[in-house]
């Protein structure tokens, strides 16, 4: 079965195709024992102990959240911005034969008071699947993220109990588990809230960067006192923040997905890649090779938080390096739709 899941965040808008192994194959006439591989439409193998295969997956920012903080509204340059997109992810997926569809949308639809505009318009870019947005909450925003985030991590050794944190343009989620979630938060904190709450200058002041950094650290204590951040084995960090943070902490000269899924950084590292991308004016972002440019006005901020949730669980569960993912809350809509 082939299935297409959307993430519409505050900042940008995903689109993941993916091939699910078949929950029983069919063997062939004359065939003996049991199979153990079904075949995607492209006639490669797949096997049913894979979580999926993936076919498709892409992003643009949209800045569908753009000035919501401030309004309460979805702007309608925004508005068109995600439309226009979903018309593009809904013509991609009809290309590719997609039989099942799940949209999801996150913190700016929660937040909005023009969110009935928005889900019309999706519910009639996705009227082939009979599907509109699903407007999450925070809790089952952290079940995907945790589901996708944590699919295969103790098969590459990557030891539990896992802190999974997503951080979003609007939100971020911190999940903390092993086989299954313990404890889970969303907090409004996000890159793109942050960098017109605080950081609006280029670059950011010392003064703006101490008042958002007072804000992170009074909601890492509530997610401190709810999730719990002391005997963490694994720190897991998700979403575009956090890979352009590795990215840079790798020194990549473009954007390489697969150096920087899995990859295992340093807190010090870390630490310092964030402070470095915090500090830089934006035209000096633009010019580095692996930044998105829907990234270079807010990257700022995300560094920022990114910094501040290092360091708090660094310190509480004595962890001296961070593990970045690619699969996220994309992954585990995909996921949900087996």
């Amino acid at each position: 079965m082939r299935v297409g899941a959307i993430d519409c965040g505050t900042n940008s808008i995903r689109l993941l195709v993916a091939d699910m192994p078949p929950a029983e194959t069919e063997l062939s006439p004359g065939d003996g024992g049991s199979c153990e591989t079904g075949r995607t439409r492209q006639g490669e193998p797949i096997r049913q102990d894979e979580p999926m295969r993936e076919v498709l997956r892409r992003m643009e920012v949209v800045r569908l959240g753009k000035g919501i903080d401030d309004t309460g509204v979805i702007a309608p340059d925004s508005m068109a911005r995600t439309l226009a997109m979903c018309a593009e992810y809904a013509a991609q997926s009809r290309e590719l034969g997609v039989d099942r569809m799940r949209f999801v949308a996150t913190s700016a639809t929660r937040d909005a008071a023009n969110a009935a505009e928005f889900i019309t318009g999706v519910t009639t870019a996705f009227a082939a699947w009979g599907i509109g947005p699903e407007v999450v909450s925070g809790a089952q925003e952290a079940q995907l993220s945790f589901d996708g985030a944590t699919a295969g991590l103790a098969a590459d050794g990557i030891p539990g109990p896992y802190l999974i944190v997503d951080l979003g343009g609007g939100s971020t989620e911190f999940v903390r588990g092993d086989a299954a979630i313990e404890a889970g938060l969303s907090v409004d904190m996000g890159c793109v809230r942050f960098t017109e709450r605080h950081l609006r200058s280029d670059p950011p002041t010392l003064a703006e960067i101490e008042a958002a950094t007072t804000e992170i650290d009074a909601a890492l204590d509530r997610v401190e006192a709810e999730v719990g951040l002391s005997e963490i084995a694994s720190l897991v960090g998700l979403a575009g923040s956090v890979t352009t943070v590795t990215a840079y902490a790798l020194g990549l000269p473009t954007y390489e997905r697969d150096r920087i899924h899995r990859s295992v950084l340093a807190v010090a590292d870390v630490i310092a890649a964030c402070a470095g991308l915090l500090s830089m004016t934006r035209a000096e972002r633009a010019q580095l090779g692996f930044m998105h440019s829907g990234r270079v006005d807010v990257i700022g901020a995300g560094a920022l938080i990114w910094s501040r949730i290092v360091t708090r669980v660094s310190q509480c569960s004595g962890l001296s390096e961070v593990v970045t993912s690619e699969h996220d809350i994309l992954d585990g809509i995909a996921l949900s739709l087996r």
